[in-house]
């Protein structure tokens, strides 16, 4: 079905339009969402509320971009609004944070590791890049997480983030100088 057809019949209530549309996107939206909050659970929530707004907005969409790339879009500021209110929470005490471990578990579930040893060096491997990408700026963190994990173009990229793709080519780059850096000194430091 073609994508103005889809909309066409989203717009107008269709509920099968609406199901072959998540079903195209939904894997897609669920990766991006648990790249951001590193939890399964809550990307699985993000994703329900991404479709949400999709349903809810799609007479709004404009058709600037491929209505991917604004799917995109919108779970990509869910999963950053998500990360905002989760430090304000934790900045206020109001909610004690999820345990790295909790989430690290998540992860290694998804992989297929055989020997105690593995899992242990990939779990330490997994919550050095976390962290590591977590104190990256904003900007940079999504650039680089659309790139990197998502496999995204350039062009989608700054589609996505509504912005050019020298703006994207230099978040990206900045990103890795930045994460080499931090990744760097880490393990510069368990070595002496």
């Amino acid at each position: 079905m073609a994508e103005e057809e889809l909309i066409k019949n989203i717009s107008n209530g269709g509920f099968k339009s609406f199901k072959i549309l998540v079903n195209e996107n939904q894997k897609k939206v669920l990766n991006t969402c648990f790249r951001f909050t590193n939890n399964r659970e809550d990307a699985e929530d993000l994703t329900q509320e991404v479709f949400m707004e999709v349903y809810k907005s799609i007479t709004g969409f404009r058709g600037d971009s491929k209505l991917s790339t604004w799917i995109y879009r919108i779970a990509v500021t869910k999963s950053l609004d998500f990360l905002r209110k989760k430090k304000r929470k934790k900045r206020f005490g109001i909610m004690k944070s999820i345990s790295s471990e909790e989430t690290l578990r998540e992860e290694l579930k998804a992989t297929d590791i055989s020997s105690p040893g593995t899992q242990a060096e990939n779990r330490d491997r997994i919550k050095i890049l976390n962290e590591a990408l977590e104190k990256l700026p904003e900007n940079q963190r999504v650039a680089f997480t659309l790139s990197k994990y998502d496999e995204l173009s350039y062009q989608e990229i700054a589609e996505i983030l509504e912005t050019t793709i020298p703006a994207v080519e230099s978040l990206i780059h900045r990103a890795k100088n930045n994460l080499k850096k931090r990744l760097y000194n880490y393990y510069e430091k368990k070595l002496i």
